[in-house]
């Protein structure tokens, strides 16, 4: 395949400027035209310097909005499909993005459905989309269920940044303040060391410590680099245990405040992909098990298996939710509403709005509380450095003085 820099007009008279991949020039003139473009320049491009060099495989999340938000629009115009394909790609910023599209619409025209297409590239395109593209092929809606995909997603897109951000702040200032106390205990501490060793009275217990602290961490730094990279390694391993990552997923559940927060985060996603899933007649069975892979936590998704399970032998979806730890009675009480009255996505689709609204006040909150504590710990950790030194300092001027 050969590269080729064009240059056109769209039919409101704006200027494009891009790069299109084709086996002729009589190929690329054929899709530009497909595109609605009136084109006036084409030169083929150097295959080695314009070559594409594609290093991720999978898609930034606001691009995938976009992508989704942009195919819908184009879909509602009345665009065919193949064609809304190549103007996404042509103007697409992202060139794994460009390359798929370019083999959607290779497909698409060799007769594969777009959702079969979608499904060989399961990195670029989730499961959920593809088995919602699925659905809205047999009911006619896809303008609609690509739209109500891009809102499912930047909500999916601003759980996770509320999530991110609580979790994120802790976790800079645990390791601000590790290296803060490093470089105290290392390049700060041993300047006051000779002049306490030269006092010749005991010293305070906190202060005695403290140069413990320090000649170790002056003499052993490699060996507390090479234990904090073994533990990262240890732990990176045992997460890949089914028993030991559920066990990760309970703990940060147990979390006080935060687990809270993540519980909610994860009900808000539940019901929201559920709820979405059963609007677009996707069969429950099937609904439920693309739910449970993509929560995200091993206790719910243990559940929904289970909730599987026993909707196929004629239960309820609520009952294996019923007495467990993690699930209110409000989720309980929607579901079984929703199911008595046949209305289980939209009862799923209110309590989805309530969590997320939940999650959104959650953050804030979380915030405003976890700010003081890291504050205070920081503060903390410095201060019994530097009273450590004071201490024997004031000492030293009363004997002096």
């Amino acid at each position: 395949m050969a590269v080729f820099a064009y240059k056109a007009k769209t039919k409101d008279g704006k200027l494009m400027k891009g790069k299109i991949e084709s086996i002729s020039k009589k190929e690329a003139l054929s899709k530009l035209g497909h595109m609605d473009l009136v084109v006036f320049e084409v030169d083929k491009l150097n295959a080695v310097l314009n070559k594409d060099i594609t290093l991720r495989t999978s898609l930034k999340s606001k691009d995938f909005i976009i992508f989704l938000r942009q195919f819908s629009s184009l879909m509602s115009a009345g665009i065919l499909l193949v064609d809304a394909l190549d103007l996404l790609a042509a103007q697409s910023t992202s060139l794994s993005l460009k390359e798929a599209l370019d083999e959607l619409a290779e497909e698409i025209r060799e007769g594969v459905a777009l959702s079969e297409a979608m499904a060989k590239k399961p990195r670029m395109f989730p499961d959920l989309l593809v088995h919602m593209i699925h659905s809205a092929e047999v009911s006619g809606r896809l303008e609609e269920v690509l739209q109500e995909m891009a809102d499912y997603y930047e909500k999916q897109y601003r759980i996770k940044q509320k999530l991110s951000t609580a979790m994120t702040y802790p976790l800079v200032v645990g390791v601000l303040a590790f290296f803060i106390t490093v470089f105290l205990l290392v390049f700060i501490v041993p300047i006051f060391a000779d002049m306490f060793a030269s006092m010749g009275s005991e010293l305070p217990m906190i202060t005695q410590v403290v140069l413990k602290l320090s000649g170790f961490f002056q003499h052993y730094w490699w060996l507390i680099i090479l234990l904090v990279g073994l533990l990262a390694g240890v732990v990176l391993q045992l997460l890949k245990k089914d028993q030991v990552a559920y066990l990760f997923d309970v703990v940060q559940l147990k979390i006080p405040i935060l687990g809270t927060f993540v519980q909610k985060t994860l009900l808000a996603r539940m019901t929201q992909t559920l709820s979405s899933l059963i609007s677009s007649s996707v069969p429950i069975l099937q609904a439920i098990e693309i739910t449970s892979q993509v929560v995200g936590n091993r206790v719910v998704e243990n559940v929904l298996l289970q909730a599987q399970k026993d909707v196929e032998q004629g239960e309820s979806l609520a009952k294996p939710m019923v007495g467990h730890w993690f699930f209110p009675p409000l989720i309980i009480q929607m579901i079984q509403v929703g199911e008595s009255s046949g209305e289980l996505d939209e009862m799923l689709k209110k309590v989805s709005e309530i969590y997320d609204q939940e999650v959104q006040e959650s953050s804030d909150k979380l915030q405003v509380l976890i700010e003081p504590i890291m504050i205070i710990f920081l503060s903390v950790i410095v201060g019994v450095i530097v009273l450590s030194i004071v201490v024997p300092m004031f000492s030293m001027f009363e004997t002096f003085g």
